[in-house]
């Protein structure tokens, strides 16, 4: 692929370990590395702080043309403050959800997403990578688990970064948040036509990310 950026797309549901595979890959592979749902998580919190009601789209679509987001050292940034630990709590993820079912929203961030597709590639961790935002990925991963494992991981995450939370509430919000993603009228969450698709309920990271790893060099050689 001597003439464009190759990209690589992990998409996937909340918890499904798509954050940590897409920096392993981008670290081996010594590509940059786009967390999509940062920046859905930073618009709302910057909503939040500008006091706009989470069903407000003029408004939200206005805020996500506006949005100072930066993305530094694997920090996000907020008017210059760091929120990245802030922009994952339950709370923030629940109104990133909500404000993505918007099709202004989305096509208002669209740009901003596509502007991280930089030589030597990227590695795009997101709900709609591969469908909507980079169609010509040359590989796209679609990465799932069970509701029950999203939930443990989500647990242990929000457990080491000091949050409290229930196994059943995570349970109860991730299948809730998923029938969301999934049925929204623009950009459904839903794995590409060309995916690979990944269950790594129960699966070590370490044996998904040679998994994938190994077929992207393979094509890559054959680029």
């Amino acid at each position: 692929m001597p003439d464009r950026v190759p990209v690589l797309t992990i998409d996937g549901p909340s918890g499904s370990g798509k954050g940590t595979l897409a920096r392993l890959l981008a670290n081996d592979l010594g590509w940059h590395l786009l967390d999509s749902g940062a920046i859905y998580r930073s618009l709302a919190l910057f909503a939040m702080q500008e006091a706009c009601p989470l069903d407000d789209v003029v408004w939200l679509e206005d805020l996500a043309q506006l949005l100072p987001v930066e993305f530094k050292n694997a920090q996000t940034y907020v008017n210059k403050l760091d929120v990245t630990k802030e922009i994952r709590s339950e709370a923030c993820g629940e109104a990133a959800s909500k404000i993505a079912v918007f099709p202004k929203v989305r096509q208002a961030l669209m740009s901003r997403q596509q502007a991280f597709a930089q030589f030597p590639g990227l590695v795009a961790d997101g709900r709609d990578m591969g469908t909507v935002v980079f169609p010509g990925a040359f590989m796209k991963v679609y990465l799932d688990a069970s509701a029950e494992e999203r939930a443990k991981r989500r647990f242990s995450q929000l457990k080491d970064s000091g949050y409290d939370a229930s196994i059943q509430d995570l349970v109860a919000d991730i299948i809730q948040r998923d029938l969301r993603d999934k049925s929204r009228a623009v950009a459904p969450l839903k794995p590409a036509a060309d995916a690979v698709i990944i269950d790594n309920s129960g699966m070590e990271v370490t044996e998904v990310f040679q998994m994938v790893i190994e077929q992207a060099r393979q094509r890559l050689s054959k680029a």
